[in-house]
C-alpha cells in the first residue's frame, strides 16, 4: 500500500526530501540548545565570567535563528510536498475512474468513490505530512536528546529507556484495538455520502410525496452510527493521553528524585541538571508527537487501504495491440452473443444471440421489463464485452478496435439522461468539441429541440443546472440526442430515449432521422409501439433471449408477445 500511494509524489520529490533534512537541522539545533544553557550556568553565571555569558549568549542566539529558519523551510517545503501528493492522488484515481467499464463502475458506489476522492485523500494527505515532519522529528529529537542525556549522566539516562518499552507497548495495543473500527466507519461514510447525494438529486420526489421525515430518520440513523463508531475508536484512542501523562509525570519526578541526589554527591552541576530536564521535556514531548502521528495513522491507513483498492482496479476493456482505428460501415453483426454480469456461464443475461444489421437500417427494440435491451445494445460501442460469442461492427470484431474509435462512430443515448452544468452550447460540445453554432443547431433541429431553445431569454447560451434540473424531462431528451447526433456516428443507438417526448414529436425525430441520416444505422429501444412500427427490422426479446424478428406487419401476425403489446397500446387507445 505505501508504495503504491508513494508513486503519486511524482514531481514533488524534491520538497519530500527537502522537508525531513530541514528537520534533521532543526532537530540539532533544539539539542545543542539545553547544552549551551547548561555551559552557560556552569561556566558563566556561576562563575560571574562576562565574557563567557556574551560568547554563549551569542552562539545560543545564532542556534536560535538557525533553529527556526530551518523550522519555517521544513514547514514550508512539508505544506508543498503535501498538497502536491494530493493533488497528484486525486489526479491519478479520477483518470483511472475514467478508465473503467461498466463493469469496473459496477464494483464501487458514486458515493465510494466520491468518499474516496475527499475524505479518504484527505486523511492520507494529513498522515504523510506528519510522516515526512513529525514522524521524522520525534524519533530525532529522541535519539539527540538521549546522547547528550547520557552524555552528562548514564545514571539518570537510564530511566528512558525503562519508559519507552512500557510506552511503545501501550500505543501498539491502542493501534491494533482501533484501526479495525476506523475501517467499519469509513465504509459507513460511503453510505451517509450515498444518503445525502440520492437525497439532494430526488428532492423533488421527496417533497412531492413529502417523505422529508423519513429521508431525515434515514439521514440521523446512519449519522448517528457513525458516531457511535467514532466514538467508541477515540475512546481507546483517548487512552494514549493518560497513558502519556502517566508516563511523562513518572519521569519527571524520577530525574527531579535521583537528580537531586546527584548535584548532593557532586556528580551532576546545576547546569547539568537544568539542561537534563530540558531533554527531559523535549524527548516527552517527542513521545506525544509519536502517539499523535500514531492516530493519525491509524485513522489514515484504512484510507490509505480503499484509496488503493480504487487504483489497483483496472478497466477489464483494454485496447489490443495495433488496434484497428477506422470503422468502415455501421453494420452490426451478433454471433452466438451470450452475456453475463458477473462472468457466469449459469447466471446468463443474453442468451445466444444471433443478428445481421446492415448499415443504414433502422432496427427497434422491444420486450419487457428485465428483457435485457440495454444490456444488448451496450455491447455494441463495447462498454461490456460478450461473456462468449462475438460483435462485429463494419465486418470487424469489436474486440479488435480501438475504444476510442469504436465509440466515436458509435453515439449512444442512455436510458438515464444526463447534462452537464454549463450553458447549451457546451453540453453539445461534448459530441462534438470544435462543434461550430451551426452545426449545433442542424442538430437541435433534427432533434427537434431547436424550436424550445429559442424560447429561452439566452438561446442557446442558457446555463443548464447540474444533471439538466432546469429543463423538462422531454427536453433532456431531445438536447441528449442532438449531442449524439453532432458526433456524426455511423450508429446511433437510442435506448427509450424519446419517452418523455409527445408522439408528435418523436414522429418528427424519427422522420428527421430518416431524410438527414439514411446511411446512419439506428438502433431504438421503446416501450411504444409506435416509435419503431415504421422500423426495417423490429426485434422482439423476451428474458434475454430473440422471441421475435421482423417488420411490424409481420410481427402481429407471428409473434405472440408483439402481438399482445401492439393491441394493448393500439387497439386498447382506439377502445
Amino acid at each position: 500500500m505505501i508504495k503504491k500511494l508513494a508513486q503519486n509524489i511524482g514531481e514533488y520529490k524534491k520538497e519530500t526530501i527537502l522537508t525531513p533534512v530541514f528537520v534533521g537541522i532543526e532537530c540539532l539545533f533544539d539539542v545543542i540548545i539545553p547544552f549551551l544553557m547548561a555551559f552557560l550556568i556552569d561556566n558563566g553565571i556561576n562563575k560571574g565570567d562576562i565574557k563567557a555569558i556574551v560568547f554563549i549568549g551569542i552562539l545560543l542566539i545564532i542556534c536560535s535563528f538557525i533553529a527556526i529558519y530551518t523550522g519555517v523551510k521544513s514547514g514550508d517545503y512539508s505544506a508543498k510536498a503535501t498538497a502536491g501528493f494530493a493533488k497528484n492522488l486525486r489526479r491519478k484515481i479520477y483518470y483511472n475512474v475514467q478508465d473503467f467499464s461498466f463493469s469496473n463502475i459496477d464494483k464501487f458506489s458514486t458515493s465510494s468513490i466520491i468518499t474516496r476522492h475527499t475524505t479518504d485523500i484527505n486523511n492520507v494527505q494529513m498522515a504523510f505530512q506528519m510522516i515526512i515532519r513529525m514522524a521524522v522529528r520525534a524519533p530525532l529529537m529522541i535519539i539527540f536528546s538521549l546522547v547528550m542525556a547520557f552524555f552528562i549522566n548514564v545514571k539518570l539516562a537510564l530511566i528512558f529507556l525503562v519508559a519507552v518499552p512500557f510506552l511503545g507497548l501501550g500505543l501498539y495495543f491502542i493501534a491494533t484495538t482501533a484501526h479495525p473500527i476506523f475501517e467499519r466507519t469509513m465504509k459507513i461514510y460511503d453510505k451517509l455520502n450515498s444518503t445525502v447525494q440520492e437525497n439532494v438529486r430526488g428532492v423533488r420526489v421527496v417533497k412531492s410525496f413529502v417523505t422529508e421525515d423519513e429521508e431525515i430518520e434515514k439521514f440521523y440513523k446512519t449519522s448517528d452510527l457513525i458516531y457511535k463508531e467514532f466514538s467508541r475508536a477515540e475512546r481507546i484512542v483517548a487512552l494514549n493521553s493518560p497513558l502519556m501523562q502517566f508516563t511523562v509525570a513518572t519521569i519527571i519526578v524520577l530525574i527531579s528524585w535521583f537528580g537531586g541526589k546527584e548535584i548532593v554527591a557532586n556528580n551532576l552541576t546545576t547546569g547539568q541538571f537544568t539542561s537534563l530536564i530540558s531533554y527531559t521535556m523535549q524527548i516527552l514531548m517527542s513521545l506525544m508527537m509519536l502517539s499523535m502521528i500514531l492516530v493519525v495513522i491509524m485513522v489514515s491507513r484504512a484510507s490509505g487501504e480503499r484509496i488503493v483498492e480504487l487504483l489497483d482496479e483496472k478497466s477489464n476493456l483494454t485496447n489490443k495491440e495495433n488496434a484497428i482505428k477506422e470503422v468502415k460501415n455501421g453494420s452490426i453483426k451478433f454471433e452466438n452473443v451470450s452475456f453475463s454480469y458477473v462472468n457466469d456461464e449459469n447466471k446468463l443475461c443474453l442468451k445466444n444471440i444471433n443478428l445481421d444489421i446492415k448499415s443504414g437500417e433502422t432496427i427497434g427494440i422491444i420486450g419487457g421489463t428485465g428483457s435485457s435491451k440495454s444490456t444488448l445494445v451496450q455491447l455494441i460501442p463495447r462498454l461490456y464485452d460478450v461473456t462468449s460469442g462475438k460483435v462485429l461492427v463494419g465486418g470487424v470484431d469489436v474486440r479488435d478496435y480501438d475504444i476510442e474509435s469504436l465509440r466515436d462512430n458509435v453515439a449512444m443515448v442512455l436510458q438515464k439522461n444526463e447534462l452537464f452544468s454549463g450553458t447549451i452550447k457546451d453540453n453539445l460540445r461534448w459530441g462534438k468539441e470544435d462543434a461550430t453554432d451551426e452545426e449545433i443547431e442542424n442538430a437541435c433541429k433534427l432533434a427537434q429541440a431547436d424550436e424550445f431553445i429559442k424560447t429561452f431569454p439566452d438561446g442557446y447560451d442558457t446555463y443548464i443546472e447540474q444533471g439538466g434540473t432546469n429543463v423538462s424531462g422531454g427536453q433532456k431528451q431531445r438536447l441528449c440526442i442532438a449531442r449524439a447526433l453532432i458526433k456524426k456516428p455511423k450508429i446511433l443507438i437510442l435506448d427509450d430515449s424519446t419517452s418523455a417526448v409527445d408522439t408528435k414529436t418523436d414522429s418528427l425525430i424519427r422522420k428527421a432521422f430518416r431524410e438527414s441520416i439514411p446511411n446512419t444505422t439506428k438502433i431504438i429501444i421503446a416501450q411504444r409501439i409506435s416509435s419503431i412500427e415504421d422500423a426495417d427490422k423490429i426485434i422482439v426479446l423476451d428474458n434475454g433471449e430473440i422471441d421475435g424478428i421482423g417488420t411490424n406487419d409481420e410481427l402481429i401476425k407471428s409473434n405472440a408477445i408483439y402481438k399482445e403489446v401492439y393491441e394493448s397500446q393500439v387497439k386498447g387507445g382506439e377502445e
